[in-house]
């Protein structure tokens, strides 16, 4: 009877151990099977040290780039990371300048290399190769290409390799981010026009040598249709981002987890930004939905997963209506603010729907989700997608946007497709 006994204990600990995992996990969170740690915090995603142990390697010359570093989580039971390849800038060594980023973006969760280039007069064309060498390397011949996901992978760089991780980032569209520090000019303005990476940019108020204007020019090429964000950090000058920077990585740790993992439990601290702390300027393009993520982006807290489409309504529809909406605000801030409409099926089944409602005080809405817009004039007009326009008698469904201007009282109406 022992082997019984042992094989019934291991199955109670397991049991036990699933329920104490699913139960620490944020309700309000997306599923994602890369979601790695604890619920995120403010004081966690501002910690110097995230919850992972972790360790580091000396890289090789060779495979492309000139050796560097490697940091990465101790843990094994949680299956393989998301990696990021960082490259210093102009006659810059990483040991020097970017090396505490490593341990630091690897307690969070994450695979770091931090290379040292071929020639540290390498302009930003050849740092974009090697950083795509770099990820090469990791993924396919390193020591510890079994810990890393070759298709969750991102970029980064300072100054010349700030631009070469853009240009990294339009020459390899699968990967998942790119964050450019300062990124400083290839020798042309950079167009990122053409890019499909969601892409983060951080800048100085006080640099010189990349100027919030240059900057600007770069951030403003990033297509619509592309996640960006851009974030100018108060009193910081070039080399800001050369040593520890809290501020710094309290913007950068969201992006990645967003991007990398498609953990929308961190866009809360992207939109609206959560701490504005040492930002003197930030611009995003909120609600920050991965491209693999889930289909309904977070609203005041993220979701479990797309908005249920037949759960019974709070209030009965009017009788003899197709269907009905409802407006409320989930978020507010200075110059736009978040809504969310609700629509329910009156007695008989909906197999699609549209919504209207006149915009007020100047109002324009810059994204959708789980709907369709158009506008003409002042009069917004939102129709299902594919996924929720089919609703049983009484049944609900709901759509979000993001609005510039004030939020005011709203009252749509509904009608079958």
């Amino acid at each position: 009877m022992k082997q019984p006994t042992r094989w019934l204990t291991a199955a109670l600990a397991l049991v036990l151990g699933l329920a104490m995992a699913t139960a620490t996990r944020d309700a309000a969170a997306a599923d994602s099977p890369y979601q790695r740690g604890p619920d995120p915090t403010p004081a966690s995603v501002a910690a110097t040290r995230g919850p992972f142990a972790t360790t580091q390697a000396t890289v090789p010359a060779g495979n492309g780039f000139n050796g560097g570093y490697v940091y990465y989580p101790t843990d094994t039971s949680l299956g393989t990371w998301g990696a990021v390849a960082i490259v210093p800038g102009y006659s810059a060594l990483f040991a020097n300048e970017e090396a505490w980023m490593g341990p630091w973006l690897a307690s969070f969760g994450f695979v770091v290399i931090g290379i040292e280039t071929n020639s540290r007069t390498d302009g930003a064309d050849a740092r974009a190769t090697q950083l795509l060498a770099a990820l090469d390397y990791l993924t396919r011949t390193s020591p510890i290409r079994n810990r890393v996901d070759p298709n969750r992978l991102g970029v980064m760089g300072h100054s010349a390799g700030g631009a070469g991780t853009l240009l990294a980032a339009l020459r390899r569209p699968t990967l998942k981010a790119a964050v450019g520090l300062a990124p400083g000019t290839p020798g042309n303005n950079l167009n990122m026009a053409t890019t499909q990476v969601p892409t983060m940019l951080l800048s100085g108020q006080n640099d010189g040598t990349v100027t919030p204007s240059y900057v600007q020019g770069i951030y403003n090429t990033l297509p619509a249709g592309v996640e960006h964000a851009w974030a100018e950090l108060a009193g910081n000058d070039h080399l800001s981002f050369t040593r520890s920077n809290p501020t710094e990585m309290r913007l950068l740790i969201p992006w990645l987890k967003t991007f990398l993992d498609n953990d929308t439990r961190y866009t809360q601290f992207l939109c609206p930004l959560a701490d504005s702390t040492g930002v003197s300027r930030y611009s995003a393009t909120c609600p920050l939905v991965p491209p693999d993520g889930p289909t309904s982006p977070p609203t005041s807290t993220p979701p479990t997963s797309a908005p249920p489409t037949s759960t019974p309504p709070t209030t009965p529809p009017p009788s003899g209506a197709a269907c009905t909406a409802t407006y409320r605000t989930v978020n507010s801030w200075s110059g736009g603010f978040q809504g969310e409409v609700t629509v329910t099926a009156g007695t008989a089944a909906v197999n699609g729907w549209t919504v209207t409602w006149n915009l007020s005080n100047g109002q324009s809405i810059s994204q959708v989700w789980n709907g369709t817009l158009s506008t003409s004039g002042s009069t917004a007009t939102v129709r299902n997608v594919s996924y929720n326009g089919s609703l049983a008698p009484g049944g609900t469904t709901s759509f979000g946007f993001l609005g510039s201007g004030t939020p005011a009282a709203t009252s749509p109406t509904c009608a079958r497709s």
